[in-house]
C-alpha cells in the first residue's frame, strides 16, 4: 500500500460537478454565477455560495433559479465567465483575486436564454441538464476565519422542474442515459470530463 502523507492543500474542491446558477438582477437581467459547491439530497439541493456575490444577493431577494449543468465539452465557455462578477463595485476580496465585473454573462460565455416554465430567471439552453428551483432556506456557514463571520452562506432550494436535452435520456423515460451524459467536473481547480460508467449501484434504474 501507498505510504500517506499529512497535508494541507490550498483548496478543497477534491472533484465536484460544475453549476452555473442563474439568478435574475434587481433590473431584470439576468446573472450567471459558476459554482461547483453543491449536493442533493431527494427533491432539494444544498448549495455553498460565496456571501458577497451579485448571485447570491438576487437569490436571497428574488428566493428563485435555475440550476444549470454544462457538459465536458462546455468548460471553455464556463472559464470565460468564471473571473468575473455582476457587482457593482467589485468585492475587495473578489478585486484581489482578479475578478471584474461583467454585466452580460450570457454572452461572454456564449450561452443562450431559454424562458424557464415555473421561475423568472431563465434557464442556460446550451447545458444538457436543467432545474427550476425555489429557495427554502438559508444558513450560516459555521467556519470563520481570524475571528470574522464566514465569508460563506448555505442555501437549499427544491427542485420544482427539471429539463434534459433529448439526446441525454433513455427514449420513452425520465432517466437519465450515463453513458451519454458526460457532465464537467472541477477538480482541484481543474476542469475534468469524459467519465467513464464503471457499474450502477444496486438502487440504480
Amino acid at each position: 500500500m501507498p505510504e500517506h502523507l499529512t497535508i494541507n492543500p490550498s483548496t478543497l474542491y477534491f472533484g465536484t460537478p460544475v453549476v452555473l446558477i442563474v439568478t435574475n438582477n434587481p433590473d431584470g437581467t439576468p446573472n450567471i454565477t459558476p459554482m461547483s459547491s453543491a449536493w442533493a439530497l431527494g427533491r432539494s439541493v444544498v448549495l455553498g455560495l460565496g456571501a458577497t456575490g451579485q448571485g447570491t444577493a438576487n437569490l436571497q431577494q428574488s428566493g428563485e433559479c435555475t440550476l444549470n449543468f454544462p457538459s465536458a465539452r462546455l468548460w471553455q465557455n464556463v472559464e470565460a465567465i468564471a473571473p468575473t462578477t455582476g457587482s457593482i463595485p467589485v468585492p475587495h476580496e473578489k478585486a484581489n483575486m482578479g475578478y471584474r465585473y461583467e454585466a452580460d454573462k450570457f454572452a461572454l460565455g456564449g450561452f443562450t436564454q431559454r424562458q424557464s416554465a415555473m421561475v423568472s430567471p431563465p434557464c442556460i439552453q446550451e447545458c444538457p441538464l436543467q432545474f427550476e428551483a425555489r429557495l427554502l432556506a438559508r444558513h450560516e456557514s459555521a467556519s470563520k476565519s481570524n475571528d470574522r463571520a464566514s465569508s460563506h452562506l448555505l442555501f437549499e432550494v427544491e427542485i420544482i422542474r427539471v429539463h434534459a436535452h433529448r439526446d441525454i435520456l433513455i427514449p420513452e423515460t425520465s432517466h437519465i442515459n450515463t453513458e451519454l451524459w458526460n457532465p464537467l467536473h472541477y477538480v482541484f481547480r481543474h476542469y475534468f470530463g469524459n467519465a467513464q460508467d464503471l457499474g450502477k449501484n444496486f438502487r440504480a434504474r
